[in-house]
């Protein structure tokens, strides 16, 4: 029987200026399976300390915010006052300066590598220097006919793990603190808000007398770097399934750069590492899964 989808078209969602939530069935059907697991879980520790905090993460295009904003929904239809806080309101900078900080800090320590190895003549140099512009330099297909470009594509990969999702990246501490006022009971909390330009960055007092639950949407909502989540829920996709997802968001059907592709990896890496914590791990096509069945589908 097909989902009537109307009625979350306009339910609340993340908190992020400019955030686009488009609900599909695929959403509904993963939100009502984790509410199964969920509601015993938040049970228990709304009992023992009187509020929760659960995160969706993943990495990119399994639906984090539509299922965020939909188990926040759930909750509060049945009388368990939930909102929904978006990460991405937390990096150090806007998206077009972060994205331009990642580049430069891939592009210099991988330089530096070339250089380190002793390749680092004007010839190279200068056939590097028409990657960069042409934005292929991430790409490893140049080794095969430049075997030197693979001290470039390294150092900078290296340099980048550096960087990404790290407290350089992104302002744990400021996450840490929010989740620490509400878990001891804050009722009124200032929350950041902070968009694609630069005027776009200001602060909103948000009132949390009636909210139980906590939802933090966000890639790297089961990181190490903060602490005071109860339930981590991880929405995962594979590297293919993630592939299959950009390209056809993308049109035409073309892939992502090389750079960009090298992030998304990078992220994922990330989000395996830190899988071991979360409580409800769901595959892409809706499939509970204990952790070593994500362990066997991510070939770990």
């Amino acid at each position: 029987m097909a989902i009537d989808l109307k009625q979350y078209k306009d339910i609340p969602h993340g908190d992020m200026p400019g955030d686009k939530v488009e609900i599909g069935e695929e959403h509904v059907k993963k939100a009502e399976l984790i509410m199964t697991e969920l509601k015993g879980m938040l049970d228990e520790v709304i009992a023992k300390d009187g509020r929760a905090v659960i995160t969706v993460c993943g990495g990119s295009g399994v639906g984090k915010s539509e299922t965020a904003s939909l188990l926040s929904y759930f909750l509060n239809e049945q009388g368990i006052g939930a909102y929904t806080m978006s990460g991405d309101n937390y990096p150090r900078r806007i998206p077009m300066y972060n994205d331009a900080e990642r580049l430069r800090i891939f592009r210099t320590a991988g330089v530096r590598g070339l250089v380190k190895a002793g390749e680092g003549t004007m010839e190279n140099f200068d056939i590097l220097r028409k990657w960069q512009q042409e934005e292929t330099d991430a790409d490893r297909s140049h080794v095969s006919e430049f075997p030197w470009a693979a001290s470039y594509i390294d150092a900078g990969r290296a340099g980048l793990e550096g960087y990404l999702g790290t407290t350089n990246e992104i302002d744990f501490d400021e996450v840490s603190s929010i989740v620490k006022a509400f878990k001891s009971g804050q009722n009124k909390i200032y929350l950041k808000r902070m968009g694609r330009t630069d005027s776009e960055l200001w602060y909103e007092e948000v009132d949390f007398s009636t909210v139980k639950v906590l939802v933090i949407e966000w890639t790297h909502g089961n990181s190490d770097h903060y602490e005071g989540v109860d339930i981590p829920i991880l929405l995962n996709s594979t590297p293919e399934e993630t592939l299959a997802h950009r390209r056809a968001r993308n049109r035409d059907g073309k892939t992502d750069s090389a750079f960009t592709m090298l992030v998304l990896e990078l992220e994922q890496n990330l989000l395996a590492s830190q899988a071991r914590k979360a409580k409800i791990i769901l595959s892409k096509s809706g499939e509970l899964l204990s952790y070593d069945d994500y362990k066997k589908l991510m070939n770990m």
